[in-house]
């Protein structure tokens, strides 16, 4: 039985874990959560899955959970998220949480030697060269959850990395694939939110409506995969049934199908390199689909995209102000205080106007972050 740790056990990733954990319990067990403030469905997990540790945002909270459930051990805000992520009993962290609050938690947890399941984008992405080396220091797999990169994951099994010609991830084009610039000025936060494939969190949909998304995963995957940005390309695909591909040397590809369901890369995490069956999963059944659709990513029409591969190209810091300045303005547009277009514009500004700084420390990671997210808010009314 694998012992798991669950940073993010409201959020969308951490509830289709928690639906994994319960329908396999004699192959999973949940001994420590971590979650913001969703103090009802904390409730639910502790009463269902009885960890043996439990971490909130707020103190306030904390205190509510300790008269409720005496016997629990509870932690809260950065410290008992770090807790949560290192808890002795536990084998695998599940990181689900949203942001760059999550990069701490991962790397405590490596040198603690837990297996690393990640789903949180943003540690990579800020800090991917200390996380892999870290990773590779302590011997530490590090696991993705993300669809793409399972399904670059799964289609590396039993191949050689030498051979690949390159990394194919595929986007659905989110919320507005299919209208123009032009057509975006205006459009509105449920619009937005309206995503034709996936259910997701509110800020994951954003990202996919700006391609953002599509753009942290390919930073991801040069860090996952030690591939260079060159040999990293962005293939559109309405359908969300390839997940990704790989090209070889020789011409072969292979690819990974399935329906557009997490709960299948998060099962594929904790279960590697055995597979379990998924019986609430839906079966593929390409003769009911009929056909699939590709077309070439226009990095005119998302902008986002193109600020990703160079912000990745760069290196040193401006990922890590890429990812602030983004989570930033996202917040700003779900709050109604700025424009869909004006995420990209405030993107920007930040990487046009910072100096990077090569080969950055953790604390010079964090004071970068902290700053950027500071002049995007010096820049929103």
């Amino acid at each position: 039985m694998k012992k798991i740790s669950l940073l993010g056990a409201t959020g969308s990733i951490g509830v289709q874990t928690l639906d994994i954990i319960r329908e396999h319990p004699a192959e999973f067990k949940l001994v420590s959560l971590s979650a913001g403030r969703n103090l009802e469905l904390v409730r639910k997990a502790v009463a269902e899955f009885q960890p043996e540790y439990v971490s909130v945002q707020e103190r306030g909270d904390s205190d509510k959970l300790k008269a409720e459930f005496p016997g629990l051990k509870i932690g809260y805000g950065p410290t008992g998220l770090e807790e949560a992520a290192v808890y002795s009993n536990a084998d695998i962290l599940v990181n689900a949480v949203l942001g760059s609050v999550g990069l701490s938690p991962t790397l405590k947890a490596i040198e603690a030697g837990k297996t690393i399941a990640i789903a949180n984008k943003e540690t990579l992405v800020t800090a991917g060269h200390l996380v892999m080396e870290a990773a590779k220091k302590h011997g530490v797999p590090i696991l993705p959850v993300d669809s793409e990169h399972s399904a670059i994951y799964q289609a590396l099994q039993g191949e050689r990395a030498k051979n690949i010609e390159q990394l194919i991830l595929t986007a659905s084009g989110g919320s507005f694939r299919d209208r123009t610039r032009e057509e975006l000025v205006g459009v509105t936060v449920s619009e937005a939110l309206n995503h034709p494939n996936w259910s997701m969190g509110a800020k994951i949909t954003i990202d996919s409506a700006t391609m953002m998304n599509k753009g942290l995963e390919v930073i991801e995957a040069h860090w996952l995969f030690s591939m260079p940005y060159d040999q990293i390309s962005v293939l559109l695909h309405k359908e969300s049934i390839i997940h990704s591909m790989i090209e070889f040397h020789d011409s072969s590809i292979i690819a990974q199908l399935g329906t557009p369901d997490m709960r299948v890369p998060i099962q594929y995490a904790l279960t590697y390199p055995d597979r379990l069956p998924l019986p609430s999963g839906k079966r593929l059944n390409l003769a009911e689909i009929g056909k699939l659709h590709f077309s070439q990513m226009d990095f005119d029409r998302f902008r986002c995209l193109k600020f990703a591969f160079d912000a990745g190209r760069a290196g040193g810091t401006m990922p890590t102000v890429l990812n602030a300045a983004n989570e930033a303005a996202v917040a700003a547009f779900l709050e109604g205080r700025i424009t869909f277009l004006q995420i990209e514009d405030l993107i920007e500004k930040m990487l046009d106007s910072h100096e990077n700084i090569l080969n950055p420390d953790l604390e010079t990671i964090k004071a970068i972050d902290e700053k950027t997210r500071q002049d995007v808010s010096i820049l929103i009314p």
